[in-house]
């Protein structure tokens, strides 16, 4: 008889993607929509109380050639 547990692990990336094309690259105040909208979401996601704060860590910013990216993952 086997002795072993199955488990299915599913992993999601959150991403928010700001434009920033040349010269002027991404406007402050569309990144701070983003950012907003990406923390709140993360908050929902991780189950966090309103104004609960997040993580140092939790949201990660990336540099592409023309936007900027705010991003979370969580796994199920």
């Amino acid at each position: 008889m086997a002795d072993y547990t199955f488990e299915t692990v599913t992993h999601s990336v959150y991403r928010w993607i700001i434009p920033a094309p040349e010269p002027w690259g991404a406007a402050a105040e569309e990144i701070t929509k983003a950012w907003t909208s990406a923390a709140n979401a993360y908050r929902e996601t991780h189950e966090l109380a309103g104004k609960q704060p997040i993580p140092g860590d939790a949201l990660r910013f990336h540099a592409r050639d023309d936007a900027v990216v705010i991003e979370f993952s969580a796994e199920e």
